[in-house]
């Protein structure tokens, strides 16, 4: 039904990729910006170890789990709790766009809603001060979904190397655009000074 989806799946491409794997990229490179946000932050790439999956779902939970930060910087998003929303947004309308079985984009897009919610959820409870950024954030990613290639499928590996606005255009994402949204966050996170 679906011949670039089950392409996709049949290939079952895994990264392998580690931090140092991103050192020598330059500023600016969706490696380069990566990187600088990794290691400035000291986080882990590997919320979930990677292993072989067995099925086609575990594939697609752990290539969502590899490709989640570079959506970020792909989508327009920023590394902070309001800047989870694009992803997030521009996820759950890309899957429904390029997979047109509506239980099965539906099962494949449970993760991204129930993350989703409890930023929106929170926000508009106990932070409705930023809840018009959430929107914003909502709305650009709703908005790359719609516009965008399948780039859940797609190997972002390929693009590290480039900056940001060449790899969105290798890559067919449309309509991303760049907000900082980080004094948001930190308000979001309650540490507003």
């Amino acid at each position: 039904v679906n011949p670039a989806l089950d392409r996709w799946f049949n290939e079952g491409f895994i990264s392998d990729y580690t931090i140092d794997d991103f050192k020598d990229y330059g500023p600016g490179t969706v490696g380069g910006i990566f990187h600088e946000w990794i290691t400035q932050g000291n986080y882990g790439i590997q919320i979930v170890p990677w292993t072989k999956p067995e099925t086609q779902l575990q594939f697609y939970n752990m290539r969502s789990g590899q490709t989640h930060d570079f959506e970020h910087i792909l989508c327009g998003g920023g590394f902070n709790s309001m800047g989870e929303l694009v992803p997030y947004w521009y996820r759950l309308t890309n899957v429904f766009k390029h997979i047109r079985n509506p239980e099965l984009a539906g099962e494949l897009s449970v993760l991204q809603l129930l993350g989703s919610l409890r930023y929106t959820i929170r926000t508009m409870l106990h932070y409705p001060q930023v809840w018009e950024v959430t929107v914003d954030a909502m709305q650009r990613g709703m908005r790359v979904g719609q516009q965008s290639d399948a780039l859940f499928m797609a190997k972002i590996e390929d693009v590290f190397h480039l900056p940001v606005g060449e790899a969105r255009a290798v890559l067919g994402v449309r309509g991303a655009q760049d907000r900082d949204t980080s004094a948001e966050g930190e308000f979001f996170l309650d540490r507003a000074a």
